[in-house]
């Protein structure tokens, strides 16, 4: 691996970013620069403390130096208030670049390979990038022009959702997160923005940076459909999408008629011990079925899988997916594989950040403009959790660390508490603080 990405290097990236904003600020009250209020914002949902910039503006008035300063180098405080203010105008289209900027850096370095985030046994090596979208804020009453609306019961809902893509690799817990797409209204749109439109205003807008590692897309049923489909493929992009009997009658007609003749449908089988039980992992197959009854439909290999445990015959897992990909004995079992990945982006990714510290439901501002999709971009939904992750996959200090203290909750528990009392001069030498306090009493 070449020059690893360390804290000091995210930390430069957002400043190149931040110092980039755009100051929508017209009178003269320009005490706080932008740069200050982001990496503010930012510091907070890192550190998964709420109060932590009162804790350094304390520290400050006290010692004269503050944690804001030496570890995020912010040079002024802004409050709470001053934050969501300066930030409000601010779209989230504005953050896009620091996502590519850490992905080249760690591609360059070799974290990806390194890391197994390319991925063999699909042909060549590739990425498998999956897509979830999440709702992240709801209220019948506080709203802004940025809220999706539904009506219920002749009650007005409003809601914020976002679709969050990551790079996901079978067997690897860590996922890395890549820009968001937000479902907000659009210009000239008569309808509800949607996930099927952010996914597609996604694609469009990245795939480019995506096409050259031979990536697949990964994503559930409500994706699985004809003009998704042909929209991965005009892009040079593959597809392992989940696909339900009930959506897809055709195909399933399709695959129900192959089964019926002689080597119509392939299928394998593994005897698996799980370390408690033996399960049969049964694979079954099909070759060129269509997607839908159109008289010129996609045409996509198709397989399932079912895990059976073999003492009680109840079946723990079953789904189904299609690909552009061709599915033959050997690539199945890989394909599976890189199907059920697609779960990581739920349960490695939008189960922390809601569940975890990282506050994505939670709304620390809703503002007037772009606010709460702002501070989902910069804050908990995404950046400061794939700071963390890029730290777990190329910081020696920090792996430590979190090795010694075994669960996040308490990681976090740890760093909110030192940083209250204690200073310290960078990153590292907190790192080095943890890990000497950490270390084992001699025998």
């Amino acid at each position: 691996m070449a020059t690893p990405l360390t804290f000091k290097h995210v930390l430069q990236v957002l400043n190149t970013t931040f110092s980039q904003l755009p100051d929508y600020r017209t009178g003269q009250n320009s005490q706080y620069p932008l740069r200050d209020a982001a990496l503010s914002a930012f510091s907070v949902f890192f550190t998964q403390s709420p109060s932590f910039l009162a804790y350094q503006r304390t520290m400050q008035l006290k010692h004269g130096h503050n944690n804001a300063g030496s570890l995020f180098e912010v040079t002024a405080i802004p409050s709470d208030a001053q934050i969501r203010n300066l930030l409000d105008p601010l779209a989230p289209s504005e953050l896009r670049a620091p996502f590519w900027d850490f992905l080249g850096r760690l591609e360059e370095g070799g974290v990806l390979t390194e890391h197994g985030y390319s991925v063999s046994g699909l042909g060549e090596a590739r990425w498998l990038c999956a897509l979830d979208g999440t709702q992240y804020y709801h209220s019948t009453q506080i709203h802004c022009p940025n809220c999706t609306v539904s009506m219920r019961e002749g009650v007005a809902h409003y809601a914020h959702s976002v679709l969050i893509p990551a790079l996901v690799r079978p067997g690897r817990a860590e996922v890395l997160v890549l820009e968001p797409e937000f479902m907000v209204p659009q210009d000239g749109a008569e309808k509800q923005d949607c996930e099927r439109n952010a996914a597609r205003r996604w694609i469009e807008r990245n795939a480019g940076a995506l096409a050259g590692h031979h990536t697949t897309i990964l994503a559930d049923d409500l994706h699985c459909n004809q003009p998704f489909c042909e929209l991965l493929r005009s892009q040079h992009l593959d597809f392992i999408l989940v696909c339900k009997p009930d959506s897809h009658p055709t195909l399933y007609a399709e695959v129900e008629r192959l089964a019926q003749v002689p080597e119509g449908m392939g299928q394998v089988e593994d005897r698996v011990w799980t370390g408690q039980v033996h399960e049969r992992w049964a694979y079954r197959y099909v070759q060129h079925v269509p997607l839908t009854a159109q008289p010129q439909p996609c045409w996509v290999d198709w397989c399932d899988l079912t895990i059976t445990c073999e003492e009680t015959g109840h079946v723990r897992f079953h789904n189904a997916w299609v690909t552009n990909l061709s599915l033959t004995d050997r690539s199945v079992r890989p394909m599976a594989a890189a199907g059920r990945a697609r779960w990581k982006i739920e349960n490695e990714n939008n189960n922390v950040l809601k569940h975890q510290g990282y506050h994505l439901e939670p709304n620390f501002g809703h503002g007037k403009q772009y606010l709460s999709t702002l501070l989902v971009t910069l804050t908990p939904g995404v950046l400061a959790f794939l700071t963390h992750t890029i730290l777990q996959l190329c910081d020696h200090a920090y792996q430590q660390v979190r090795l010694r203290l075994a669960t996040r909750k308490t990681f976090f528990d740890d760093l909110r508490a030192l940083t209250r009392y204690l200073f310290f001069a960078h990153w590292d030498a907190l790192l080095e603080f943890m890990l000497i306090q950490l270390e084992p009493a001699p025998d």
